[in-house]
């Protein structure tokens, strides 16, 4: 049995993991806990490496039986985050975000022991949420009740290489694309609702980065308390 806390970015993200990865990666005696990001009673969002570094620090202090993640965007971190400029000269989505990781990780090393350290799993999301979502464009148009639109979001697909190539231009962000064609879109709600209509497994067939950080949480063994 492997516990993970997973510090979110949001309420899209919390419910993502409460209850699409979660129930599934449950069965497999790992065990997923979202964390918003900031203090019990504070708002998600505002990513800050402060803001992240005492969530992380409480959090594999308080339970040395567990492991801690991450679940946000590259495209909202603060131009100050750990890594975050040099990624930018990178041209491919997997450098750029295993330079944040890493960096990410350097950072922390100097508040926090190697031991709760080798503890916490980084994952940058290269693009907002809904990038997932375009993992099965027919599916999304189904659980968004707009199944017109399936021609147009199967159009967004294929102007990139994978869903996570989605571009992160505040005006044609995934989310953005998503709102242009349906205005009455709720992210939290109706984002879970597409994600559980397109399921787990095709998610990580057409997400590679997505895949590969589920892959590493299923891979870990548990930690010694």
């Amino acid at each position: 049995m492997t516990d993970v806390y997973i510090i979110c970015e949001g309420r899209t993200e919390v419910r993502f993991v409460k209850n699409v990865l979660a129930p599934i990666l449950g069965s497999r005696e790992l065990f997923l806990y979202p964390i918003r990001i900031g203090s019990r009673n504070r708002k998600g969002g505002n990513v800050t490496f402060e803001r992240l570094r005492t969530n992380v620090r409480d959090q594999l202090n308080s339970n040395r039986a567990s492991y801690c993640s991450t679940l946000f965007d590259y495209y909202g971190l603060p131009p100050s985050f750990p890594g975050k400029h040099q990624a930018s000269s990178k041209a491919e989505l997997s450098e750029k975000a295993q330079t944040v990781q890493q960096e990410l990780i350097a950072e922390l090393g100097r508040s926090l022991d190697s031991e709760p350290l080798q503890r916490f799993i980084p994952y940058i999301q290269m693009h907002e949420f809904e990038a997932l979502l375009f993992s099965d464009p027919e599916a999304l148009a189904k659980a968004i009740g707009r199944t017109e639109l399936r021609n147009e979001f199967l159009t967004i697909r294929a102007g990139f290489e994978t869903p996570e190539h989605i571009d992160d231009s505040p005006n044609s962000a995934p989310s953005k694309r998503i709102l242009k064609l349906v205005p009455s879109y709720e992210k939290p709600l109706i984002g879970e609702t597409a994600a559980l209509e397109i399921g787990l497994p095709k998610i990580r067939q057409e997400c590679p980065l997505f895949d590969a950080w589920l892959a590493k949480l299923e891979s870990l063994p548990p930690p010694l308390a």
